[in-house]
């Protein structure tokens, strides 16, 4: 690692440290002397700010291939999205707005846990069967009051374009609520860090934050309904190909910007 690495490194890290617990702060503060605690709107608008100073911090910026379609009023929207870093939330929460659905082990984590809760993060433990049906309900609700969720079907990061095969209960939850699916691929440029490298979680976070500036380019495809009796197997397939659709075109225009 260079000097201008671990420059880089200690300044995006220090970005991080301060701007996180003041901007939470500050949150918090607003949130409790708003008329309508919790409100959506307020939540978005905040969080959306802060992925966007985040990703700033880190050098990274966003290239959309596509345009976002417009959100049906009062229509729940559940966003699936290959992963392939940490950088993805920031990514897609900005674009999107809405909670996240992560593993539990983020919410005890300094900082980013307390974000996630900020946010209304749905967290599930993935080794407990129960966790899983409670977290299907919660987004059930949540996408039957017209809430916005996003959710990495592939389970866990990847390194590389391929999309693997999509976990189906995340999608099950969408089934017969009236909330569309909205298919999302995604590419980092030729020499980003900020895309998953097999490595581990601080290993890459540590890389990213060293990293030079870099791009993604995000790629939304059309929504896909979900209605009653529709299988989730066969929904998750769906979804699985749309997503490995847009994850092409988006590579296609990082190939484009990369040359």
């Amino acid at each position: 690692m260079t000097l201008a690495d671990h420059a880089r490194r200690a300044a995006r890290i220090s970005g991080f440290v301060a701007l996180t617990p003041t901007m939470l702060a500050a949150y918090s503060l607003r949130d409790a002397l708003s008329h309508d605690p919790g409100n959506s709107e307020l939540r978005d608008r905040w969080f959306g700010a802060w992925c966007d100073a985040m990703l700033r911090v880190f050098g990274i910026r966003i290239v959309l291939a596509s345009s976002v379609p417009a959100r049906a009023e009062a229509r729940g929207r559940l966003v699936v999205s290959n992963h392939r870093g940490v950088a993805d939330v920031l990514v897609l929460l900005s674009i999107f707005g809405g909670r996240m659905v992560s593993r539990a082990d983020l919410s005890k984590w300094p900082l980013i846990g307390l974000a996630g809760r900020k946010l209304g993060t749905v967290f599930v433990d993935r080794e407990d069967r129960r966790s899983g049906a409670i977290t299907i309900r919660a987004m059930r609700t949540l996408l039957e009051h017209g809430e916005s969720i996003t959710i990495f079907p592939e389970g866990t990061t990847f390194a590389g374009d391929d999309v693997r095969k999509f976990h189906s209960g995340g999608l099950a939850a969408a089934i017969g609520t009236g909330a569309e699916i909205v298919p999302v691929g995604l590419a980092y440029s030729r020499d980003s860090r900020a895309a998953f490298l097999d490595e581990s979680f601080p290993e890459h976070l540590s890389r990213m934050a060293a990293a030079p500036p870099s791009f993604v380019v995000v790629s939304v495809g059309a929504p896909i309904d979900a209605p009653a009796r529709t299988r989730s197997s066969d929904l998750a397939e769906r979804a699985r190909e749309a997503v490995s659709r847009e994850v092409v075109r988006a590579r296609e225009e990082a190939n484009r910007r990369d040359r």
